[in-house]
């Protein structure tokens, strides 16, 4: 018993002492634990709830012009212009009013056969996305449209729709880009193929009541975030040693070849090379294989355009009765497929937010993955697996399709606009 007490009297001094040190150390240590605790929590709250909840959102619809004879590369000049809302945000908008980078929704929707192009923006970027269209495409229509989501019921699947869907992803290294529409040409005339030719003549074969939605989400992002990768590869690829580029990844480097060559140095004489001995006597050119040499060039000019952080996803809804899910969804991932080869990246299914579900409770855990994948893509949900663009990759993704298209069921102008006289009279 008396060592019983001895313990806890023992314990309590301990307890004791603590709390004396804590009553003189508590200002070091429970504001940061505090911060760290509560600072993600705050910036949802004035992000998500506040500041992102009070944007107000638009659909514009896009009518392609009927004779366009103009390549995807003037897309490019599009995204370069959304790219400049990238500012920098005032550290006190960030924390204290939730501000973010805008972000937009390019959407490309085939229903029951017919053939839309949609962007989703914030109303106060509407002028200058429109101009930034009629800048390249003079002919083309815009006009503000009701949220095609809503045109199915709320609730999916139910007993007369059924939906499968998938998030997307890049099938190698980000800073290698897929297959850009520079590359779609024939080999003979030298005449260019419109990359989404494919993608259209799947969605135009679309039966009654048969949706396909894709959504390619994309925020601006800054410069700079492809070197670390992107050098690497370069180097990987020209043979080149790469050297760390911090401090202590340097220092770490030393360390290692000294210690690794200290055995070698007791042994016996250590013997340096010539900067002639070192010197790669074969031109680079020579030492690439042509697939290397493709690679190269690729990774070297998609290092130079600007990027957005970008997530895609795909959807498919219809009615049970013609609901074709083997001719749809392979159709149209086999059509995605025409963006790699074996010298570039590729979209490939990202097979994780597949809505599938194995082995126990399959129909509650397949209804839930298909209504977390709907209600995601209704709400924009730029949440989950997410990968970097440049702008040449989203100009071959998501463009004006030019006249040599001729699925029929793509809605373009019907007649072409013009201004009015310079001496019109005004009264």
């Amino acid at each position: 018993m008396d060592l019983l007490l001895s313990s806890f009297k023992d314990i309590a001094g301990s307890l004791g002492t603590m709390g004396i040190v804590f009553s003189y150390t508590w200002y070091f240590i429970l504001p940061p634990l505090f911060y760290a605790v509560f600072r993600p929590l705050w910036i949802e709250q004035v992000r998500d709830r506040e500041y992102m909840s009070s944007l107000k959102k638009i659909l514009l619809e896009l009518i392609p012009p009927q004779n366009l004879e103009k390549s995807p590369k003037i897309m490019e000049s599009f995204f370069n212009v959304i790219h400049g809302v990238l500012t920098t945000i005032p550290k006190g908008d960030y924390y204290m009013k939730g501000k973010v980078i805008e972000r937009f929704s390019l959407e490309l929707v085939g229903d029951s056969g017919e053939i839309h192009f949609y962007i989703q923006c914030p109303d106060f970027d509407r002028g200058m996305v429109e101009a930034a269209l009629y800048a390249q495409y003079p002919d083309i229509q815009i006009v503000e449209a009701d949220d095609y989501v809503k045109r199915v019921p709320l609730i999916l699947p139910n007993k007369k729709w059924e939906v499968w869907g998938a998030d997307a992803k890049l099938a190698g290294p980000e800073p290698m880009p897929i297959k850009t529409y520079d590359r779609f040409q024939e080999d003979v005339t030298g005449k260019m193929i419109d990359p989404l030719s494919s993608v259209l003549e799947v969605l135009s074969q679309l039966g009654p009541n048969q949706k396909v939605w894709w959504q390619v989400l994309i925020t601006p992002e800054k410069e700079g975030w492809e070197h670390d990768e992107g050098t690497k590869m370069i180097n990987e690829l020209t043979k080149r040693d790469s050297k760390p580029g911090g401090v202590l990844e340097r220092l770490w480097t030393d360390i290692t070849d000294v210690f690794g060559n200290l055995s070698k140095a007791i042994s016996g004489p250590v013997e340096f090379k010539s900067a002639e001995e070192e010197k790669e006597e074969t031109p680079l050119e020579f030492r690439l294989t042509p697939g290397e040499k493709e690679k190269l060039k690729a990774l070297e000019e998609n290092m130079t355009k600007n990027i957005f952080l970008t997530k895609m996803r795909f959807v498919y809804v219809g009615k049970r009765e013609n609901y074709d899910k083997p001719g749809v969804v392979g159709g149209f991932w086999g059509s995605m497929k025409q963006f790699s080869d074996q010298y570039s990246n590729g979209i490939a299914i990202h097979d994780d937010t597949k809505t599938y579900a194995w082995y126990f409770m399959i129909k509650s855990r397949l209804r839930y993955r298909q209504r977390k994948l709907i209600k995601r893509y209704i709400d924009r949900d730029p949440t989950g697996n997410n990968c970097y663009l440049s702008t040449s990759e989203l100009a071959t993704i998501f463009h004006m399709p030019d006249m040599s298209v001729m699925t029929p069921s793509l809605r373009r102008v019907e007649a072409k606009l013009g201004g009015a006289p310079a001496n019109l009279p005004v009264k």
